[in-house]
């Protein structure tokens, strides 16, 4: 994904200039008429969305709301709280920060949900032998949404904006940005 060169032009809704994301995006594409990419680059001074954050601490809050996933293997729950901990934090301040925290947050949300159903199903079935054979997907499965939210982290770090499939749509439509 490339850097936006028009990034800060006044006029725009804040949120609307960042280009959509994945893999093999040119990022002339749109998704629901909101544009999603990447971050200023400088990181001195205030970030060009108008928010009182420097473009290094956004990309700084961004990347540990991504990263709160991390908690949950130690506290079981820790990640999706220290999520909604920062989108409450930053939702006034910065609408980069709040759209990644709430994107993380759903995330994480949406695979404890589809984890706890899979471990249900595993262990019901583990009584018939079948269920056995369950046990190394779940393991598999369990650890996708750390290493996609490490990625996504990665992604903010590096300064370009990261979109989770079908979450991030669904946070553009439900909650106001910009």
């Amino acid at each position: 994904m490339q850097q936006d060169p028009n990034y800060g032009n006044e006029g725009e809704s804040r949120l609307r200039r960042i280009r959509v994301g994945g893999e093999g995006n040119t990022g002339d594409e749109t998704r629901g008429g909101s544009e999603y990419g990447s971050f200023g680059t400088s990181d001195q001074g205030p970030a060009t969305d108008g928010s009182s954050l420097s473009a290094r601490d956004e990309r700084t809050w961004s990347m540990l709301s991504h990263l709160s996933v991390l908690l949950s293997l130690i506290t079981g729950i820790g990640g999706p709280i220290a999520a909604l901990v920062i989108w409450l934090v930053y939702k006034d301040r910065s609408d980069r920060v709040a759209f990644h925290a709430m994107q993380s947050l759903w995330y994480q949300v949406a695979w404890i949900v589809i984890l706890g159903v899979g471990w249900t199903i595993t262990a019901l079935l583990s009584l018939v032998v079948i269920g056995l054979l369950l046990v190394p997907v779940m393991l598999l499965a369990t650890f996708v949404p750390i290493v996609h939210q490490c990625y996504a982290a990665y992604k903010v770090n590096q300064g370009t904006d990261y979109r989770y499939p079908f979450v991030a749509d669904m946070v553009d439509r439900n909650h106001r940005f910009g």
